[in-house]
């Protein structure tokens, strides 16, 4: 789509306005909207000015004029808003210069796959992301200097099985909930309504099921798509997911633990390497994979630590990363066992099929800087010839421990993420991706917006761990 098709396809819609959405540091979508008369060919050239001094993450208010450049092939016509708008997704580029702003999550991803077309190597690195997500009906918190609570309620929770009625009974217990039909599964309809916005965009959605965890626990499945492209995608994944729980009185996260004693909300993230059309993850070694995909998983387990302060870049993730609730917290690899961080699926023999599946992901993750740190660690085990070490079938946590402390572990916290990545980031510098900056601006955000404000903060279980202390 160019611009030309961007202005008929508004005209065709009625639109009024254009809606120019781009990405924070930490993964969040910001917008300004203007009217659509301002949408000339000239616009996609020009771009719009904006204020980036209040950004989450961003550059200070001594260099906050930037530009927002309109992709024209991100134009979509939003489904929720009361008058007809028009969305793009765009880059920031500095006014000055015009040379992308280092900090913008969106052009990390495209640096990536600049850089991998660079290297020789392969032109296209396709990502297949299953997002889970918990619906439920009401979320209430709060926290000040001398109280706080957190409280998510649906009709759905198992915790409501004797609530006064009417009361069906109709719910799925802890770590129950994976697959039932309705009535236990009372979202169908709505996972369907969701399905159907995302199609309406243009996003093709292969499946949709309830997830594991009570109260509302889903996942819907988007076909693969090339890293850039599949970043994109998730923003508006998240918007849709959002909005539709809105529209119908109820409240979507994608907070990855949400309930204590339950599942959590994983991203498993698919990845393969591509060749002018052709797959190259595939061949006659272990689990169907070439040697390239076998390198490829001795980076991503090399720099796992690291990765997780990008994969995982949440305090909450770490309350998802611990055993017993089948979160992949062992950085091994595995044909079909799902008790290791990265796993080889076996559905099709397809060489078109053979791919990869790293489990640790959670959907609070920016896709952008995600999926771009992904595919870097990948691509240093392959220039390097990382050895992953020898596969592991078996349930690891069934493991004795002294055995089970042998596999490498995610970090324990956030706080452990970002040394390790304040220590291991060389691999994501490569080709001018990630930079020095915007590394240690996220790893200073971090801390400072979330470490440290949840360190200081007591919480309700140390009440009942340390009040009569």
């Amino acid at each position: 789509m160019d611009p030309k098709d961007v202005m008929k396809l508004a005209e065709e819609n009625g639109a009024e306005f254009v809606d120019m959405k781009f990405t924070d540091l930490p993964g969040r979508w910001q917008h300004l909207t203007v009217p659509v008369r301002e949408l000339t060919e000239e616009f996609f050239e020009d771009g719009h000015g904006f204020d980036g001094s209040s950004v989450a993450g961003w550059q200070g208010i001594n260099e906050s004029d930037m530009l927002l450049i309109p992709d024209p092939k991100s134009a979509r016509m939003d489904p929720f808003l009361s008058y007809r708008t028009l969305s793009v997704t765009c880059d920031v580029v500095d006014p000055m210069t015009r040379e992308p702003y280092g900090r913008d999550p969106r052009g990390v991803a495209d640096r990536s796959i600049k850089y991998l077309q660079s290297t020789g190597l392969a032109d296209t690195c396709y990502i297949g992301p299953e997002a889970e997500f918990f619906i439920f009906d009401e979320a209430r918190y709060h926290q000040d200097a001398n109280s706080g609570f957190f409280e998510v309620d649906s009709s759905e929770g198992i915790w409501n099985s004797g609530a006064p009625g009417p009361n069906t009974g109709h719910r799925p217990k802890h770590k129950g909930g994976y697959f039932p039909v309705s009535p236990v599964d009372s979202q169908t309809d709505l996972r369907n309504e969701m399905c159907l916005e995302l199609e309406g965009l243009g996003i093709e959605v292969e499946t949709q099921h309830h997830e594991v965890g009570t109260a509302g626990q889903g996942e819907i499945d988007v076909r693969f798509d090339d890293l850039m492209s599949m970043s994109d995608t998730m923003m508006w994944f998240k918007y849709v997911v959002k909005n539709v729980a809105h529209r119908h009185g109820k409240t979507a996260t994608f907070m990855p633990k949400p309930l204590f004693g339950d599942n959590g909300s994983g991203m498993h993230t698919h990845q393969s390497l591509w060749k002018g059309g052709k797959p190259l993850f595939a061949g006659d070694l272990y689990g169907g994979l070439s040697q390239m995909a076998l390198h490829y998983i001795g980076g991503l387990i090399k720099h796992s630590a690291a990765l997780c302060a990008l994969t995982n870049p949440t305090t909450n993730s770490y309350k998802r990363l611990v055993p017993g609730y089948e979160a992949p917290n062992k950085m091994a690899y595995s044909c079909r066992n799902r008790s290791a961080a990265i796993r080889i699926p076996m559905y099709s023999p397809s060489p078109k099929a053979k791919r990869l599946e790293y489990r640790t992901p959670d959907p609070s993750a920016n896709p952008y800087l995600c999926f771009a740190a992904c595919l870097m660690a990948g691509l240093d085990g392959v220039i390097n010839e990382i050895d992953p070490g020898e596969p592991m079938d078996m349930n690891i946590y069934d493991l004795p421990p002294e055995e089970a402390a042998k596999v490498p572990s995610a970090p324990g916290s956030l706080d452990e993420a970002l040394k390790a990545l304040r220590e291991d980031h060389s691999f994501l510098l490569q080709g001018g991706v990630f930079t020095e900056d915007l590394v240690h601006a996220w790893i200073d955000w971090k801390m400072e917006n979330e470490v440290d404000p949840v360190r200081i903060r007591p919480t309700p279980w140390e009440f009942m761990l340390y009040y009569d202390i």
